[in-house]
């Protein structure tokens, strides 16, 4: 299974039908769970962080392999993805993405972490992210199953 849990919902209408679309095509290939946590309005940092690393925790189990989203995290190709989620299930039966919030993960849920993996030193809206990240996945289990999916 994979499990994707994120700060701050979705607003807009076309970003949840994108994943809902992708939501769709990954269960030809797995279980999907994405956890939707809430975010927090305040301008204290620390505070924040907090609240958000209780609310993460609670749905991180001991069997689930953690890949932290974190810009200063390691940078992989599509192909070197999927072999990572091919290989991670061979010992784990659940890989488990976390995307903090708007200031990112607290440090307790970064020595959690199994991977730090960072798509881009540039910084992406949460909304446009959660798209591109199932949309990553989808292409890793397209590659790992040997399947035509578009370069």
């Amino acid at each position: 299974m994979i499990k994707i849990i994120c700060v701050g919902k979705i607003k807009e209408k076309f970003f949840r039908d994108a994943i809902e679309e992708y939501k769709k095509r990954i269960s030809k290939y797995t279980k999907l769970d994405i956890v939707e946590l809430p975010d927090y309005d305040y301008d204290n940092k620390s505070i924040v962080l907090e609240k958000e690393r209780d609310n993460i925790i609670k749905y991180i189990s001991n069997k689930d392999y953690v890949i932290t989203m974190e810009i200063e995290g390691n940078f992989l190709s599509s192909g070197e993805l999927a072999n990572k989620i091919d290989n991670t299930f061979i010992n784990y039966p659940n890989i488990t993405f976390v995307i903090g919030g708007s200031y990112g993960l607290h440090d307790d849920i970064k020595k959690l972490s199994n991977y730090k993996l960072s798509f881009s030193k540039l910084t992406f809206p949460h909304q446009l992210f959660r798209v591109i990240l199932l949309e990553q996945i989808y292409r890793s289990f397209k590659i790992n199953n040997n399947e035509n999916y578009h370069k």
